[in-house]
């Protein structure tokens, strides 16, 4: 099984990441990760990379397909992964299925939690991260909305998308996640 995990900020997306890759037996690729790895490793990837991260930039698109391409060419990932953090943009779920494609992978879901802006934003401030600060968090949520919706079409418009009420216990999220792929599975 090969998912991305889609949602706003505090919806939930690593907690129900990491549960469903311990579920189902599939590694966790967090872009995040894959990311520090790779600058601490001093690849020539991070390399091209840290630049951006010392300026608190975004990683322009074309560095960061290639962070997800190496690391989809280890052993581990052959029988699927659960990706976390990207895509964000349409764009970027058209280049992960490029990449996909040279590699003969596909997707087969596209997981929203779907969570109301209010819920995200308590969610946000009770977790008490740095990136979490009232204005930051402001912004994040307002980039995300504008994103998503784009985001969103391109996987329905591929009948890849499954959607989840993320507003509900982890452990309930959790269940209906694991129903809804059960269901598809077969």
């Amino acid at each position: 099984m090969r998912l991305v995990i889609l949602g706003g900020p505090g919806a939930g997306k690593g907690t129900q990441a990491e549960k469903l890759c311990s579920k189902v037996s599939i590694p966790l690729l967090a872009v995040g990760d894959i990311l520090r790895a790779e600058i601490a490793g001093e690849t020539d990837l991070g390399k091209l990379a840290v630049s951006y991260v010392e300026k608190g930039e975004l990683v322009p698109d074309e560095i960061l397909i290639r962070f997800i391409g190496r690391r989809l060419l280890l052993w581990d990932v052959f029988n699927g992964w659960v990706l976390e953090g990207y895509p964000r943009t349409a764009f970027q779920a058209e280049e992960l299925d490029f990449l996909l494609d040279d590699l003969a992978q596909e997707l087969d879901w596209a997981i929203w939690l779907k969570v109301p802006i209010e819920v995200l934003r308590s969610r946000s401030i009770e977790r008490d991260r740095s990136d979490d600060h009232p204005e930051i968090l402001q912004r994040r949520l307002d980039l995300f909305h504008e994103r998503t919706i784009p985001l969103l079409e391109y996987y329905e418009y591929r009948n890849k998308l499954l959607t989840v009420n993320g507003d509900q216990s982890p452990e309930q999220v959790q269940q209906d996640l694991l129903k809804l792929l059960e269901a598809k599975v077969k």
